[in-house]
């Protein structure tokens, strides 16, 4: 009997192959942002100065994030296109 070959299991597995350093990127988006939130709320109770630090932390935290967010993508970006060549 001829084995058929698994072309869509193939396809599936190489689909998440290429999708899996995207994967974690909006946790860690998330995280960055909100590490910075908490940090800015901790900074606040120790210095009585609500809600200063914590719009501060929240604004750095985003940027931070989006930096980062811009930076994995591009370098992946360029990783795909080395290895398809």
């Amino acid at each position: 009997m001829k084995k058929i070959p698994d072309t869509i299991g193939d396809n599936v597995q190489s689909s998440f192959r290429q999708a899996g350093p995207y994967l974690g990127l909006g946790v860690q988006f998330a995280a960055t942002t909100l590490i910075m939130v908490f940090a800015g709320s901790w900074v606040d109770g120790k210095l009585n100065s609500s809600p200063w630090f914590v719009l501060i932390g929240g604004i750095f935290g985003g940027f931070a994030a989006t930096y980062n967010l811009i930076k994995t993508v591009t370098q992946l970006g360029k990783q795909q296109h080395v290895e398809k060549k």
